[in-house]
């Protein structure tokens, strides 16, 4: 029995990396995982029993407690999420990305924006960045083509493991391959027709980086699942509404319809960007009515 972490996962197989002897073993599951409701997912910690150390076989037979875990896509024990997007081409949906990084607040994990191919349009890039700046996340202005924020891209992921979010099309493969790695990492093209990026990732994988880390490259998505939660909690996913609470006349105020609001007050002021409220107002108008027993 000996310990490795999950680097990746193609139809049924857990290819585990192993500290000890540096050897990746290709592992099936335990069908006790099946019974238990459990699937292993690339990032685990887990034990396996190694049945032929020449072919570099075995099992996988325990999954270690997980710091976090996200199931589409499925990946675990992650220190940052790093929402990316385009500032064209696709055209970014901020309610979906503003979903991930609730999510990620709402999961511990830290967070940071990337704003990809700015060189396709600087000033809405800027503005974008604008919006983020406030949420206290870092906020990274980037263009793979032009090699622009890569620096600063490594140094940030420098030391952590990496989960990539957001849509396809946005240019994450490309920021990795910027990155100076071995990666051959495919890239896609957008659709001219409907704006949208083709999926290019076709399963879940952890890269190590050269520089210190690790990253996951995952198939492209909208967004994770908001979870269940109560309305009056939600505030709490936004770090910047979170901060200018306090001073609202009402106890309890949604920072929506009620007077006397600081929340408004440093939307007024540009404290809080338009964008980010609009998406607090819509992510609260669809948990207002969840129950107890729902969460």
């Amino acid at each position: 029995m000996i310990d490795g972490t999950i680097m990746k996962g193609i139809g049924g197989f857990y290819y585990v990396k192993c500290a000890a002897d540096g050897n990746v073993y290709s592992c099936r599951a335990r069908g006790k995982f099946r019974k238990d409701g459990l699937v292993p997912v690339v990032g685990d910690h887990v034990k396996i029993d190694v049945t032929d150390t020449e072919k570099l076989e075995g099992y996988v037979t325990e999954i270690f407690p997980r710091r976090n875990a996200f199931f589409r896509p499925p990946v675990s024990n992650i220190d940052l999420l790093l929402v990316t997007f385009a500032a064209k081409d696709p055209e970014p949906a901020l309610d979906l990305i503003d979903k991930l990084t609730v999510t990620a607040v709402a999961q511990g994990v830290a967070c940071a924006i990337c704003i990809n191919k700015a060189d396709l349009d600087p000033g809405f890039a800027e503005k974008l960045a604008e919006e983020y700046r406030p949420t206290g996340f870092p906020v990274l202005i980037c263009s793979a083509k032009e090699q622009k924020g890569i620096a600063e891209l490594k140094a940030l992921l420098q030391g952590k493991i990496t989960a990539l979010a957001g849509s396809s099309g946005v240019g994450k493969s490309s920021l990795l391959n910027a990155m100076g790695e071995s990666f051959t990492l495919e890239t896609g093209s957008v659709s001219e027709k409907i704006k949208r990026g083709k999926h290019t990732t076709r399963h879940t994988e952890l890269f190590p980086l050269s520089f210190g880390g690790f990253v996951f490259d995952t198939p492209g998505f909208g967004s994770f699942e908001v979870e269940k939660r109560k309305a009056q909690d939600l505030s709490a996913l936004f770090p910047e509404i979170e901060a200018h609470e306090g001073g609202c006349r009402f106890p309890g105020c949604s920072h929506i319809s009620e007077p006397d609001c600081s929340v408004k007050d440093a939307l007024e002021e540009g404290k809080i960007g338009k964008s980010r409220y609009d998406s607090y107002c819509s992510l609260y108008e669809s948990l207002k009515d969840v129950k107890d027993w729902q969460i």
